[in-house]
């Protein structure tokens, strides 16, 4: 059995939460390896709609282990409203369903305040984060002088740490005309989440490690989508993080060969939520429809994502960087009923064709999708759980997609319920 890693094959909100659910049933542990909780996974078990944002998707499935890797960035607060939240549902978290990395970076109360004050600052030209504080988390981390879990079990060194963060934040919040963060209450804050975070920490690489000799199966689940990668995204317009299949084994701390299979996640159609360049966009009555019809407003955020037709160009990119082994089709219900469906198989970038999402923001925003047009099916898909259920039309449109994307889909899922699902083939088997 192999290990299988999800990430997302587009800018997110490709309905990872429902195939991670369906998938982590069969896995014995299931591991966050980057992001925050700006993350939003929306799951349908039976009646219940659980809506996680940090803790990994089988922490609702009993005798199941979830793990928050090194990679991910937690606000303690965040992480105990979200276990508090989950209790009321019926949801136990203790130390036997949930470890988290004792080398995970913390995310401070000033890391919301930046993030929100720079936002604002910026008006038109802002990013569009959550405002969650994950960028300047991870800025931290990387300039040396992040707060980390295990930080949390020493009070008597904790304070230099706290000074060494607030030369930089203080001198950052003068520049923008505001208050400076007083150390006595940022440490009083952080001993008083210590003890509810904490009883959590564990040395995680070496449980993965042992895990995956014993034979046990471990999914590894994305965050965001690989269009927000920090390196290969669309920048300035992306997350703070490495969003890709290879930061599965980097978030973790297990090695590269023992990551397995990796499954992408795609919707039939495209949305992004924020700002950013986005070709295929459709801000007609068009757009509106598949907007209405997806239910498309952020798990997290609650915001109207932006809607538009397949775009193969990104998603075949998306495949080669991430090295996708397949994909798994997500809402092919939400195109039922179009007389004409379009695909862009390429864009003009001043005239010129071109097979690649640019590096640039500048050429970017000035690409135009070139379409296929396909024809439509007027039978509904919803529901269906096997290809003979399915229109041959939309049984065209996968195939057509497969070519397209050079990458075979090998599951498809019809409707926001876990049962919904057509597997071609199987992730765990590689």
């Amino acid at each position: 059995m192999a290990n299988v890693v999800v990430v997302g094959a587009q800018w997110g909100d490709e309905g990872k939460g429902k195939i991670v659910d369906w998938l982590s049933e069969r896995a014995d542990v299931v591991v966050r390896f980057q992001g925050g909780h700006n993350a939003g996974h929306t799951l349908v078990i039976g009646n219940q709609t659980y809506k996680l944002s940090l803790l990994p998707s089988g922490v609702v499935r009993p005798g199941k282990l979830g793990v928050i890797g090194n990679g991910v960035v937690v606000d303690p607060w965040a992480l105990i409203d979200e276990i508090e939240r989950l209790a009321k549902q019926g949801v136990s978290i203790t130390r036997d369903n949930l470890r988290i990395a004792e080398n995970a970076t913390l995310i401070l109360p000033l890391h919301r305040e930046l993030d929100q004050l720079r936002e604002t600052a910026a008006g038109a030209s802002k990013i569009g984060t959550t405002g969650r504080g994950i960028g300047p988390a991870y800025e931290d981390k990387v300039g040396r002088r992040a707060i980390r879990l295990q930080d949390l079990q020493t009070p008597e060194t904790l304070g230099s740490k706290v000074d060494r963060i607030l030369v930089h934040h203080n001198a950052i919040r003068r520049g923008l005309g505001q208050p400076e963060v007083s150390k006595d209450a940022l440490l009083g804050e952080l001993k008083k989440i210590a003890p509810k975070v904490l009883p959590y920490m564990d040395v995680t690489w070496e449980l993965l490690d042992k895990a995956h000799r014993k034979g046990k199966r471990i999914l590894f689940e994305g965050a965001q989508g690989a269009l927000l990668d920090i390196d290969h995204g669309t920048y300035p317009f992306v997350t703070s993080s490495n969003t890709v299949a290879a930061q599965a084994a980097t978030g973790s701390g297990m090695g590269p060969r023992a990551v397995g299979n990796v499954l992408g996640i795609a919707k039939a159609y495209t949305t992004r939520v924020g700002s950013g360049p986005f070709p295929t966009e459709l801000t007609d009555e068009i757009g509106e429809m598949i907007g209405a019809r997806g239910n498309e407003f952020g798990t997290v955020t609650g915001r109207k994502r932006r809607c538009g037709w397949f775009d193969c160009v990104l998603v075949r990119q998306v495949a080669k960087v991430s090295g996708i082994d397949g994909i798994a089709l997500t809402k092919l219900d939400v195109l039922d009923g179009f007389e004409t469906i379009r695909i862009c198989v390429g864009y003009d970038l001043d005239g010129e064709r071109i097979n690649r999402l640019p590096a640039g923001a500048h050429e970017q925003e000035r690409l135009k999708p070139i379409y296929e047009d396909f024809e439509g099916w007027s039978q509904s898909t919803r529901g269906a759980r096997s290809w003979a259920e399915l229109p041959a039309q939309a049984i065209k449109y996968v195939r057509r997609v497969e070519e397209l994307i050079e990458c075979p889909v090998t599951l498809l899922s019809t409707s926001p319920e876990r049962d919904d699902t057509i597997l071609m083939k199987d992730p765990f088997l590689g």
